[in-house]
């Protein structure tokens, strides 16, 4: 067969193919022949590399451990020399220490305590390693030298800096309104800034390393001091400025001024001259009269004042026999108002105390240090408020009721600071917290027995002829028991409480607002009660029974204005159902006793009483009859107005009401008898003998009744 030319191509390319694979095959092998060659090379290398490394190890080794040797001989030198460095430092210490020990404290108290620290650093390094060295006893007697005088320093900062609280800034303390004004208005710098720290770091150190509780004695002491010397000056401050009402400072009296619209304080405030009010109240009524008007006043009896024939006193009230006293009042009322601010600055102040205190003095030691430092201001308020009461009780003792009521705004302000007071005293003593609700309890007690024996003394009060005025006007008695209910009206709750003190029903303490009411009201009830049923036996001293109404009269008259002006008119209502009624048909009733007193008069001319005339011409026995009517009338009229018309009705409205009255009464009676049997009736022939008085002159001598200026 014969090779064709396609063949003979396909031949060709595939032994040109064949000749390249031999090429590439030729070219691996020459490479593989290189890389072995490079490996051998390269083991060769590493080979010798390793080699030398052992070798340097092996040299190197050696030097380093030496070299570590060397820097641990080293450092124990370092080591050794710094702690024989220290060690002999604490040789050092009493000779370096001793000069600032020496000197003490002051002006450099943080180099001082410094000192310290290195000394008790000394004292603990002696007593664990060389309890037997001399040194141990020299720094130990330095560490109690420098305590003792940080103990010093402690007594010394707190007396050249502790001052008395200025009686104008307690003022301000008391006056100012805790919830507007804030927190920090209640303050006091009792010690400067500065000082303060100072006696804090060494409350502080004296506490952790003097183990040291001696200077905790002396801050009470010393504080105890101030705060008693506070309210000392504050009293002093009262007994100086007695003239003025109420001596807050000038602070206060602005800031009220100024903030009008401000809510009331919180904080109780105490009105001062409480007992005074009650009396300027009834001597405006005396000025102006129960009308209103300037004239004669049942209401101008008053304590001081003895009873003229207008109704007004000269004499004795109850409980001063010894006329005017404003004084004495005076002086009990600076008394009342002093004790009462004393309360409430001592609340003030020793809130202050505590604060400071809980800055110097560690917390479980705070309560019964505090309790210390108190108790001697808290023990003399309270001395003094059962002084107080002592004296009340005296007072009552005498009937000296107005003296009493000096209880009363005491115990009411008590109550109000009662709250305060517990929240200071929370964490004393029992003893402590017991003060205040004792004496409480006590002045509750004393005012309670004054209120009954009030009452008492209106119902047992003698009826003697002397003490009856002539012109029947109101009564001592009187007068005394309505100024006491009007000054009660200033202390309703304190009164009323009082009285429930002594109550033993549960009720009082359900409905304590309500039943307290209800008891006060009770008890002036019982006073008026007492009063009407005495005013009703001191009357029947009068021989006169028209004298004796008239006196009836203006008591009740006296009784039922002082009610009306005054809130006890509806305390009284609480008790009794239209009191102003009951009192007015008393009145009224006394009024037509009174009215009766004039039939003696009246009857003489009375036209039912008169026969009928026989004809025109008169007997003579009827003739002599008419003349003896008139004669009789006469007589009668000129005597009872010269009687009457020394007798008193205060009240003008009432004064005027009874002349009328008996102004139309007598008039109708003698104008109708002198036109049937006077003008008309020629009875005698001297009628101007007979017939002495008009009916205008009648009635004008009945105007003049009850005036002794006529």
């Amino acid at each position: 067969m014969i090779p064709t030319e396609e063949s003979s191509g396909r031949k060709r390319a595939i032994e040109e193919k064949l000749k390249q694979e031999e090429e590439t095959l030729n070219f691996i092998r020459e490479s593989l022949d290189k890389s072995d060659q490079l490996t051998n090379n390269m083991v060769s290398i590493l080979s010798s590399f390793e080699s030398r490394l052992m070798k340097l190890e092996n040299s190197i080794i050696p030097v380093h451990k030496q070299t570590e040797t060397l820097q641990r001989l080293q450092e124990n030198v370092e080591r050794t020399l710094s702690c024989l460095d220290h060690v002999i430092s604490y040789y050092h210490v009493a000779t370096e220490t001793e000069r600032v020990i020496r000197e003490g404290p002051s002006g450099r108290l943080e180099e001082y305590l410094n000192c310290i620290a290195k000394i008790q650093k000394a004292v603990e390094y002696f007593q664990d390693n060389n309890p037997d060295s001399p040194e141990l006893n020299r720094v130990k007697s330095l560490f109690e030298r420098g305590k003792e005088s940080l103990d010093t320093e402690f007594r010394s900062l707190l007396q050249r800096h502790s001052k008395p609280v200025p009686p104008i800034l307690i003022l301000d303390l008391i006056g100012s309104d805790e919830e507007i004004e804030g927190q920090e208005d209640g303050v006091i710098e009792h010690l400067p800034e500065g000082i303060l720290q100072d006696v804090i770091r060494i409350s502080q150190w004296l506490v952790e390393y003097g183990r040291n509780q001696d200077f905790m004695t002396v801050y009470y002491q010393i504080r105890s001091s101030q705060l008693d010397r506070s309210l000392k000056g504050l009293k002093e401050h009262f007994r100086k400025n007695s003239s003025s009402s109420v001596p807050y400072s000038p602070a206060v009296q602005n800031k009220r001024k100024d903030t009008p619209t401000k809510k009331p304080v919180k904080r109780p405030v105490f009105i001062p001259g409480t007992i005074r009010k009650a009396q300027n109240l009834l001597k405006q009524y005396s000025q102006h009269g129960l009308d209103g008007k300037k004239g004669g006043s049942g209401l101008g009896v008053l304590e001081g004042h003895e009873q003229d024939s207008r109704g007004r006193y000269h004499g004795e009230a109850m409980g001063d026999k010894h006329g005017p006293a404003s004084g004495k009042e005076d002086m009990l009322d600076l008394e009342i108002d002093t004790y009462v601010y004393c309360i409430s600055a001592f609340v003030r102040l020793a809130q202050s105390e505590y604060l400071l205190l809980m800055d110097i003095i560690p917390e479980h030691h705070q309560k019964k240090t505090f309790d210390s430092l108190i108790q001697e201001s808290l023990d003399n308020l309270i001395l003094e408020g059962e002084n107080i009461v002592l004296a009340a009780k005296k007072a009552n003792s005498r009937h000296d009721f107005t003296s009493v009521l000096s209880i009363f705004p005491i115990l009411r302000h008590l109550k109000l600071t009662k709250p305060d007071f517990d929240k200071v005293l929370q964490g004393t003593a029992a003893s402590t917290k017991n003060k205040l609700p004792n004496i409480i309890t006590s002045i509750e007690t004393t005012g309670a027995k004054a209120l009954e024996d009030f009452a008492d003394s209106i119902k047992n009060d003698p009826d003697k002829e002397n003490s009856m005025s002539k012109d029947g006007t109101v009564h001592e008695l009187t007068s005394n028991a309505i100024l006491f209910l009007q000054q009660l009206l200033e202390f309703q709750e304190t009164a009323g409480a009082m009285l429930a003190s002594q109550e033993t029903s549960s009720t009082a303490s359900t409905y304590s607002t309500e039943f307290n009411r209800r008891l006060l009201s009770t008890y002036i009830c019982k006073v008026l009660g007492n009063l009407q049923l005495k005013l009703l036996s001191k009357s029947k001293v009068y021989e006169d029974l028209a004298l004796g109404a008239i006196f009836l009269h203006n008591n009740y008259n006296y009784i039922l204005k002082s009610l009306e002006k005054s809130e006890l008119m509806q305390l009284v209502a609480v008790t009794l159902k239209n009191p102003g009624r009951q009192y007015q048909e008393l009145i009224e009733q006394q009024i037509k006793i009174y009215k009766h007193s004039w039939l003696r008069v009246t009857d003489h001319v009375c036209v039912q009483n008169m026969p009928l005339l026989q004809g025109p011409k008169l007997k003579d026995k009827e003739r002599q009859m008419i003349k003896e009517r008139f004669k009789g009338f006469n007589d009668g009229l000129e005597e009872i107005c010269k009687i009457q018309k020394s007798w008193a009705i205060p009240d003008k409205r009432q004064r005027e009401h009874i002349r009328q009255q008996q102004r139309s009464f007598v008039q109708e009676a003698y104008g109708t008898f002198l036109l049937k049997y006077g003008t008309g009736v020629n009875f005698t022939k001297n009628p101007d003998k007979y017939i002495k008085y008009s009916v205008e002159q009648v009635g004008a001598m009945i105007d003049r009744l009850f005036d002794t200026s006529a």
